[in-house]
């Protein structure tokens, strides 16, 4: 309770100080901005200003978070661009920036009350508690008995103690619930609304979840090298080593031996598995992005596709591994579902970014008629919304078809 409490005073006397500074800074600087916005000055300065607001409406979160025993966290949204003008309409347009304006226009009013309350009891209280030492040297002339025996008689003035005492404890318990009071009205208009917290509780959502398709993407990866460079380098040995026993049976003149008939089944056998393994690598992570990017792995679909496909590609700069993958795959299912029921001659697929956003087209002039809830289609659109994307799929009846699916790609 004595911590708590004198935790509680340091909050409100110093919140006697910060109020009114709080005050008049708010105050002056809404004058001079709002004079300013008239001209170029304007977004600078109400820029400055701001930052300069946060800062206070920042310690005087960890003010209200020191009384409550709780952290409050910063309510603000990253801000981006370089322009002033751009940087200032997106703070203006912040809630919390309005917030930081009221609490600091009522920081004077409610800090003064609230504190002057708790200073003031806890001042008495202390000189009640200790009033044998100081209430001698004060005289009191015209008291009524009763008041004038407690302050001009040493009995009284130790019964004074004595209530003081009696008084602790309720004193303590108000001074610091005064103090939790101010805490708490700073509390509310500082830290961060429903909106806002719903906001950063999704923000932190999907920046977890892009870590964990991240991951997944980079496990992928390490499977498909695990496989390249381990059980299918091991299965061509074995594939060779086969070969060479064939070889030697058939120098030998072993050619209608029972055994050289075992030996073509085995090689035959391991060609169909490594043919198999070739398959599953390249459906988990095509190793072509990794060497080469995602538009030559395009122009390699575009080459083993049998009708012509016309890539264009623009500079694409680094990408994700978890975005090159689903664009790849999303092109491969595009492309075999034109192959296998479009009955087109033509495909075009078109890669673009601009800024953050990658945009993929692949269009064909088939016959159309596609189902976008289609398994295979409707597996696609979950991967690309798993990166935040979006896929869509127009296909009328007579085509053309075209699948447009776009992924958010900032590192």
């Amino acid at each position: 309770m004595f911590p708590r409490a004198a935790r509680g005073l340091a909050h409100l006397l110093a919140g006697l100080v910060i109020g009114p500074a709080s005050f008049v800074w708010a105050v002056v600087t809404t004058l001079a901005t709002g004079v300013l916005s008239f001209t170029y000055l304007g977004p600078p300065v109400f820029l400055t200003v701001t930052w300069v607001s946060r800062r206070i409406a920042r310690l005087e979160r960890l003010r209200a978070g020191w009384a409550l025993g709780r952290a409050i966290g910063d309510p603000y949204e990253p801000v981006t661009g370089t322009n002033p003008w751009t940087r200032g309409r997106a703070v203006i347009r912040e809630p919390a920036t309005w917030r930081d304006l009221a609490w600091l226009l009522l920081s004077a009013p409610v800090g003064v009350a609230t504190g002057l309350v708790g200073v003031i009891v806890a001042v008495v209280e202390l000189g009640t508690i200790v009033a044998p030492v100081w209430l001698w040297a004060v005289p009191n002339p015209r008291l009524y008995p009763v008041a004038d025996w407690l302050f001009n008689t040493a009995g009284g003035r130790f019964v004074l103690t004595a209530l003081g005492l009696a008084a602790l404890w309720p004193v303590l318990w108000l001074v610091g619930k005064v103090s939790r009071l101010q805490a708490s009205i700073a509390a509310q208009l500082l830290e961060a609304g429903p909106r806002a917290r719903l906001r950063q509780q999704v923000s932190t959502l999907r920046t977890t979840r892009l870590r964990v398709v991240d991951a997944q993407a980079a496990e992928l990866q390490r499977i498909e090298r695990d496989l390249h460079d381990g059980a299918q380098a091991r299965i061509v040995a074995a594939g060779m080593t086969l070969a060479l026993a064939d070889r030697k049976m058939r120098a030998a003149g072993l050619l209608d031996d029972p055994a050289r008939a075992d030996v073509l089944t085995a090689r035959r056998q391991l060609d169909d598995a490594l043919a198999e393994l070739r398959r599953l690598v390249r459906g988990i992570y095509p190793p072509i992005l990794t060497d080469r990017g995602l538009t030559a792995a395009l122009t390699a679909l575009a080459g083993d596709a049998p009708l012509t496909v016309v890539v264009d590609a623009a500079e694409l700069g680094e990408l994700p591994p978890a975005v090159q993958a689903a664009a790849y795959f999303v092109v491969a299912e595009a492309l075999a579902n034109t192959v296998k029921h479009a009955e087109a001659d033509e495909c075009a697929i078109q890669l673009r970014r601009s800024g953050e956003l990658l945009t993929l087209v692949v269009r064909d002039d088939g016959r159309g008629g596609a189902d976008p809830s289609g398994s295979g289609l409707d597996g696609l659109r979950r991967r690309v919304e798993a990166l935040d994307g979006t896929m869509e799929v127009t296909s009328p009846p007579g085509g053309p078809t075209t699948v447009l699916a776009e992924f958010p790609c900032a590192s």
